[in-house]
Parts: structure tokens; sequence; C-alpha cells
């Protein structure tokens, strides 16, 4: 059997990957990638089979049981197997259930981290996620269910953190602006929104929960983005926060 490598593709530029998640993929036979991978990134392995597997909300996505079969299968005929994922395989990649698969089999699986969008999305902002004395929490969250599961208090999550970074949720802004002020927080908090960080068409916005469904009409994302929620971002966010009521004025105005 040979081994299979649950590999960090980074948040999206090819040269942000790993020295060891680079040199695995040179010498794969077999790749299973994600959708979202660049494909500079894919194109490091040089001599292996690729096969898209990869999962977009909204669109066609490979069966989770048929990932881990094909992995499985893949280990009874080559000795390096790589499956790589967008940022690091550990959060918000079902990497657990590939690994107890994997184990299952009797597969040996290795592990390969790469740098999550959370990060990069800071870099970005050139904000920290920690700031000594503001913030010493950092909370990384989805809304996201699959199907079947129980839904659970994820804004509860965000309200008790200094910091948090919601995954999977660009296209529900309305949802979540509701249910963080639901959970307690303040209309004014400062939040920041990355879209395809660490990519050359990277955009970055700044607003408040009160303006953040409203906003995120008019931002019109398409690509992977990630939420920033905190007082880290108060920076960025204070002229939000001092022409909130001429912003709705002028809006009722436009209306009328």
């Amino acid at each position: 059997m040979g081994i299979v490598y649950l590999v960090g593709a980074g948040p999206g530029a090819p040269d942000l990957i790993t020295l060891r998640a680079a040199d695995l993929l040179r010498r794969a036979d077999i790749v299973f990638h994600d959708a979202l991978v660049h494909p500079d990134t894919i194109a490091l392995a040089v001599n292996a089979e690729k096969i898209a597997v990869g999962k977009r909300c909204g669109a066609h996505s490979t069966a989770q049981r048929f990932i881990n079969k094909r992995l499985i299968d893949a280990a009874a005929r080559f000795d390096i197997v790589v499956r790589l994922k967008g940022g690091d395989p550990m959060l918000f990649g079902r990497a657990q259930e590939e690994i107890s698969a994997l184990r299952e089999a009797g597969v040996e699986v290795s592990v390969v981290p790469g740098v999550t969008s959370a990060l990069a999305a800071s870099a970005e902002l050139g904000v920290s996620l920690t700031r000594r004395g503001v913030s010493r929490s950092v909370v990384f969250v989805t809304p996201r269910v699959g199907a079947g599961e129980e839904a659970v208090n994820w804004a509860k999550s965000v309200a008790a953190a200094d910091t948090a970074v919601i995954y999977m949720a660009a296209s529900q802004a309305a949802q979540v602006a509701t249910a963080l002020q639901a959970a307690g927080m303040a209309a004014d908090t400062p939040v920041a929104v990355v879209e395809n960080a660490s990519l050359r068409g990277m955009r970055r916005f700044e607003t408040c929960l009160h303006h953040l469904a409203t906003d995120a009409v008019h931002w019109r994302l398409s690509g992977p983005a990630v939420i920033l929620v905190g007082e880290v971002y108060r920076r960025d966010c204070l002229a939000v926060d001092n022409t909130c009521h001429a912003r709705d004025e002028r809006a009722i105005a436009n209306l009328s």
C-alpha cells in the first residue's frame, strides 16, 4: 500500500504552498485536487495523474464517500497519493472523514499543513488577528451545515471571541449580520471582507454589521471570501461608523 498525503495548497497563490507540499507534488503518482486550487499549483505535479474532486457551493460536486473510496483504491496502486486541498486540510476541509476512512482501510496517511485563508486575508488587510489589549482570542467558524447535520450556534462563538473569521458565508451576509446582532454584537462592530486573498484579483472591503447586508449586495462577490469581525478592524471601520446615519439618510433620499 502506498501513502496518502493530505496536502494544504494554501489560500490561492501558488508560491504560498510549503516546500514539503511542492516536493510531494513533484513526486506524486496521482493527485486528487479541490476545485479552487490554482492551476499553477496543480501543474507542479509533473508526473502525476490529476483528478478533480473539489466541491463548490451551489455546483455539482463529488460525494465524500466516493472520494474516500478513490483514495483507498489509489493507495493500492500507487506509492505516493496526494489529496490536494485548498487552504489547510485540517480546517473546514473534511480531512477527518478521509483520515478515518483511510485508517480503517489500513492505509497510511500523512498531513501536510497549508496557509489558511484567514491568515492570507489578515496579511492583505495588514491587520493582525490578535492585538495587545484588544484581541487575545480568535475563532474560526462557518454557518454552513451539511445535509442531515444539525445547526450549531456559531454566532454565539463569534460573539464570545475578540476576533472572528467566518468561512463560506459571503453569500449569506444578511443572515450573518442578523445572527450576530441577535447574539448580542453591536451594530457598529467593525467588519472586513476579503475576496480572493493572495491572488491578483483580491478585493477588500470594510463596513460594520449594520451595513453588511446592503454593502455585500453592491460588492457582488463572486470569488471565495472570508468575513472578519472584531475590534481589531476598528481603525479601518471608523469612517463607516461616523457616517452610518448620513448613509441611511442618503439611501432614503435616493428612494424618494
